[in-house]
């Protein structure tokens, strides 16, 4: 159970709550809790670090900015601003200097040679023109030459490309390249749909817009069948 210290108020003989005995049920649930900061229980190990972020860096941009557009930088409500934003640029940005194709790494050997298919795999990315988001989803599919990975991990590789200023057309054919490099896949097929906030909110100003990008690699390229075959997975409704 954790202890805390506590100063003694200012007159002994008035009882403090706080240091009282926990009752029994608390502390049932104070023996229950993980071992180690709730922070550090929770952590996801596969998730990128931004190492490389200057976060000190980022600060005295946006405070710069701010002060540009005719902002106090320093009134009650911006204060505690330049520091979100950086932490939010190294959140964003995490994946720049990382290897997604590690997740690809584990593999198994399955005598299996038909299409794998994940659809709808959500991610946001920051469009590098005027670093506003773009969100969406991704659709993968490939032809195994005796090995499989864990599905989840084509979903991390789409999370972790997607923390990087780009264009959607890069990121499509990196998730693309990356598939069928690390899984040795016969063919891969990347589809991407997507909403720009750079479209939507700003210049034309078209909500409900929609960019959709792909790309065919080995088999899915070229027989004309194969490819729409796939292409008729990943565009089916569901029943």
């Amino acid at each position: 159970m954790i202890t805390e210290t506590l100063k003694p108020t200012a007159d002994p003989s008035v009882s403090n709550p706080t240091t009282s005995k926990p009752s029994n049920g608390s502390a049932a649930r104070a023996t229950s809790q993980p071992s180690g900061s709730d922070e550090s229980f929770f952590v996801d190990r596969n998730e990128p670090v931004a190492k490389h972020v200057d976060l000190p860096r980022i600060e005295a941009a946006v405070r710069s900015i701010l002060a540009a557009v005719g902002e106090d930088p320093d009134r009650d409500g911006l204060l505690e601003t330049p520091a979100r934003v950086a932490r939010m640029y190294a959140e964003m940005f995490a994946g720049l200097k990382s290897d997604p194709g590690r997740h690809l790494s584990k593999v198994f050997a399955e005598n299996y040679d038909e299409i794998v298919l994940v659809r709808d795999i959500s991610f946001c990315s920051m469009c590098e023109h005027h670093l506003l988001p773009f969100t969406g989803k991704a659709h993968i599919a490939y032809l195994p030459s005796g090995k499989v990975v864990g599905l989840s991990k084509l979903a991390r590789v789409v999370e972790e490309v997607a923390r990087r200023p780009q264009v959607q057309e890069r990121l499509t054919q990196t998730v693309a390249d990356m598939v069928e490099d690390r899984l040795s896949a016969r063919g891969v097929a990347v589809v991407c749909e997507s909403t720009h906030s750079c479209m939507t909110m700003r210049g034309v100003r078209k909500p409900g817009s929609l960019c959709l990008t792909s790309a065919m690699r080995g088999v899915f390229r070229k027989d004309p069948m194969s490819r729409a075959e796939v292409l008729e997975l990943i565009n089916r409704q569901p029943s």
